[in-house]
């Protein structure tokens, strides 16, 4: 058996465990333990056997456990591991990455140019998978795509129509367009558009019996239906059911020309157990036997119905469910604890697609009291076969995808679902609206999904596609403000022989067996002997800092380990009292600092000793503990941004507890500005910190230079690029590392993503020789634009974190930003030997 480590974790598999082996003794084959070291308990390892279809190993593989023997009984208990990792059978199969992104914008003006909101939100393709047809409500019209080099996709245009798209299928030559035409939430009207694809225009319009949603087209292209959703006010009175119009189901013969379409309408009031009254449809799909199944997501209810006479065949429920170990709480800043648990949930279905003429699948979403942050396969006569449980949301919270600004609501809200076979596999695409991921799951048992891996998207996949034909897969994402520097995209994902490239960063499991939560990285650093090993921080986004350790052995890269930052010995606390701009000066100083007071610390240091600062750059210590750049919060003099706390530079030991505290000296600190501390790095004994943007209207940024035995600091300036891109902005240093020397290596970046960015760049400088106040001369190493571009998505504004391998490699990671207005990727890249 031949193996890799691939660490695509999603859940602890059940297995059996085969062998205890023992380290510093005998190998245990026995069936006895090894004998003891010089003294203490043995540490002991279980490996488990996993079968294939395993969620940790799609192949099959191998589980290790390793920990300490604390009880003595020869026996790896369940509370003794300390460590697990996976090693996997590499297997044969294929995956789907992605390869290409359209940012729709582009259909007004060529590079995005525009402020214009517009959005793809559901996503359809011609019968020879070369055009893509997608809907934009926010400008109403429909957009053309053309995907014949699927790689390099190329916009055909747009074509204006009567009112707000809500879906669009195809069927044959033609594309069919929901068209919301309603006045108001109770004057309702909509229309079906026929659209000549090739042609790109209107050939036929139909009348719709009131606001549609969803539309769905059957296998044989017979017939059509159309959810009319006659969806409700929702700031009238709680916005809660029932409102009338009732919502129903139209039906659409499509025999002969367009012109001979006729539509009819089925009732579906009475049917749900919740405002039978208000049935509210969301999405349609419909099976071999053209069966509609209908979800009714207010009304938790799925109702199944004959198109070819309007007949319902069933309906049923979609019922509750149960969770436990899930984040239903929301914390300023954000804290991930997958520790709650939420009973009888209601599903409220959104999305489904038929897997089998008797099996369906649905995406929970959830909109008035449910969402259940997973999806559930039934059988059509209403039972429940397969249910996701929380494994969506710990998906998300291994990969860094998790939305906590969503957690006392839905979640990572998967929105909606498709299949698509490709060549003997069949797969189920699960797209999550929040964290913005697309799961896929091998469906070779329909009603026992197999999670197969999870695809990047940009922000607020709607729309999910299969084009099983071409061996592609596309999915919209709808999130479009310029400012947020999000922009609705069109996502191109290819299923070959190539390893999954996404995600590029999971983290292992806790001892409750959770994944460790993370996102937000800012700064790198790596071990100086060991080039597997990078330590990793997230910024102020999150609450309780703390410092990760990558392996990156593996493929994703493992978060091994996180540290807790902890103020263990109050030399943080005690700054308040010795003077908060300089930790050296007497009690009579203290009042010097007016902008910072004592309800500021208490944000800074919880209850049990740990901190809550702003990580933006680490560095390995030469003692073995870590250097930590803290960036100052707020502007002297600006009341909108009133600072409330320092730039700090921390030293810790190797266990993350605070040594000693260094912050900037009072001239500085009395013209703080936001944009402070990034990257800091150790050399010749100093900390060299990089001040992100200039100070007090200097004409370049500092890089400050802090004597940790005179306890002195001096300056250097850094002269930044100028404003490159289309959408102005501002350009600012981010992380740093030391290249020995007096040689330092330095990102150079601006606030720009997606099409907007232009400055994204690698440079070095040298600071041997230079005179305190002087300006440093640079010298570029690498424009990163085309490395972003590899990956196929939208350029990340942040670029944040830099490492140099000890093999003499190259580290990037960009900021995720906590997946607050934020897709929630994060591409780890190695460069390469860049430096030679």
């Amino acid at each position: 058996m031949q193996f890799k480590k691939n660490a695509l974790a999603l859940a602890v598999a059940l297995a059996t465990p085969l062998l205890i082996t023992a380290c510093d003794g005998d190998d245990g084959s026995d069936g006895t333990a090894g004998q003891d070291g010089a003294a203490g308990p043995i540490s002991l390892i279980a490996q488990t056997d996993l079968a294939a279809g395993s969620a940790r190993c799609f192949n099959g593989g191998v589980q290790i456990d390793s920990g300490v023997d604390l009880d003595g009984d020869g026996v790896l208990d369940a509370g003794e591991i300390t460590e697990t990792s996976y090693v996997c059978e590499a297997g044969a199969e294929k995956y789907f990455n992605r390869i290409a992104s359209f940012p729709v914008c582009r259909q007004i003006e060529a590079n995005c140019d525009t402020d214009m909101e517009t959005a793809a939100e559901i996503v359809a393709a011609s019968e020879d998978g070369l055009t893509l047809i997608y809907t934009d409500s926010p400008q109403q019209q429909l957009g053309f795509i053309n995907i014949a080099n699927p790689s390099t996709p190329t916009g055909l245009g747009v074509l204006a129509l009567a009112g707000e798209p809500t879906s669009v299928a195809v069927a044959g030559e033609y594309a069919l367009v929901a068209v919301n035409t309603s006045a108001d939430f109770v004057n309702v009207s909509g229309e079906l558009a026929v659209v000549d694809i090739a042609a790109r225009t209107v050939v036929q319009t139909l009348a719709l019996s009131g606001q549609p949603d969803s539309i769905a087209v059957s296998p044989d292209a017979s017939y059509a239906a159309v959810a009319i959703e006659n969806e409700r006010d929702e700031d009238l009175g709680d916005g809660a059911p029932p409102q009338a119009p009732a919502g129903s189901l139209d039906r659409i013969t499509l025999a002969g020309s367009p012109a001979g379409w006729t539509v009819a309408n089925v009732d579906l009031t009475t049917f749900p157990d919740l405002f039978p009254g208000d049935p509210e449809p969301e999405y349609v799909d419909i099976n071999a036997e053209n069966i509609a199944v209908v979800t009714l997501q207010e009304n938790n209810h799925i109702i199944l119905v004959d198109v070819t006479d309007g007949t319902i065949v069933n309906d049923f429920s979609a019922g509750t469910v149960d969770l436990d170990a899930v984040d239903a709480t929301e914390e300023e800043p954000a804290l991930i604890s997958l520790s709650e648990s939420l009973g009888d949930v209601p599903r409220e279905p959104d999305g489904v697609t038929w897997l089998s003429d008797t099996l369906l699948a649905t995406a929970d979403e959830g909109d008035l009291d449910g969402g259940s942050r997973g999806f559930t396969v039934f059988n059509t006569a209403g039972s429940a076969v397969f249910s996701s449980g929380n494994s969506l949301d710990h998906a998300s919270v291994r990969f860094g995808h998790y939305p906590d600004d969503r957690s006392g609501n839905k979640g990572n809200e998967p929105e909606n679902v498709d299949i698509g076979r490709y060549g003997d596999n069949s797969y189920l695409f699960v797209a999550s609206e929040r964290a913005s991921l697309i799961f896929v799951y091998d469906i070779a048992d329909p009603a026992n999904p197999v999670f197969k891996q999870a695809l990047p998207a940009a922000a607020g996949p709607e729309g999910v596609k299969s084009i099983a034909a071409r061996n592609l897969l596309v999915a919209a994402s709808e999130e479009d403000n310029r400012g947020d520097k999000l922009r609705s995209v069109i996502n191109i994902y290819a299923y070959s022989d190539a390893a999954p490239t996404y995600p590029t960063i999971a983290s292992v499991d806790r001892a409750d067996a959770t994944p460790i939560p993370w996102g937000a990285l800012s700064g790198l650093a790596a071990s100086p002997d060991d080039s597997t090993v990078v330590y990793a921080v997230q910024d102020s986004f999150y609450q309780r800092s703390r410092i990760f350790t990558l392996d990156l052995a593996w493929s994703p890269a493992r978060i091994s380990a996180e540290t807790v930052l902890s103020d263990a010995n109050n030399v943080f606390a005690n700054i308040a009292a010795v003077g908060l701009a300089d930790p050296t000066v007497g009690d009579d100083d203290a009042s010097r600092i007016s902008v910072f007071d004592e309800a500021d610390l208490d944000n800074l240091i919880n209850a049990d000793g740990s901190v809550n600062i702003d990580p933006e750059g680490i560095a390995v210590a030469s003692d073995g503990g870590f250097w930590l750049a803290s960036e100052g919060a707020g502007t002297v003099g600006d009341a909108g941004r009133p600072v409330n706390s320092l730039n700090f530079i921390i030293k810790t030991d190797a266990g993350g507890v605070i040594e000693n505290v260094i912050t900037l000296p009072q001239a500085l600190n009395d013209v703080q500005l936001r944009f402070g501390f990034e990257g800091i790095a150790e050399y010749n004994g100093a900390a060299y910190v990089a001040f992100q943007r200039a100070w007090n209207g200097e004409a370049n940024p500092r890089i400050g230079i802090y004597d940790v035995a005179a306890e002195t600091w001096s300056f250097l300036f850094y002269p930044l690029d100028t404003v490159e891109s289309q959408n102005g902005g501002w350009v600012g240093l981010s992380d740093l590392t030391s290249l020995g020397n007096g040689r330092f290596l330095v990102v150079e970046r601006d606030n720009q993503g997606g099409p907007d960015a232009a400055i994204k760049r690698l440079y070095t400088f040298d600071v041997s020789g230079r005179a305190a106040g002087s300006t440093v001369e640079k010298t570029l190493v690498d424009d990163l634009m085309d490395d972003l571009a590899v990956p196929g998505g939208l350029t990340p504004e942040k670029i944040e974190g830099l490492a140099l391998l000890a093999n003499g490699e190259v580290l990037i990671v960009n900021d995720n930003d906590g997946v607050d207005d934020n897709s929630g990727e994060t591409q780890l890249l190695n460069l390469g030997a860049i430096l030679d």
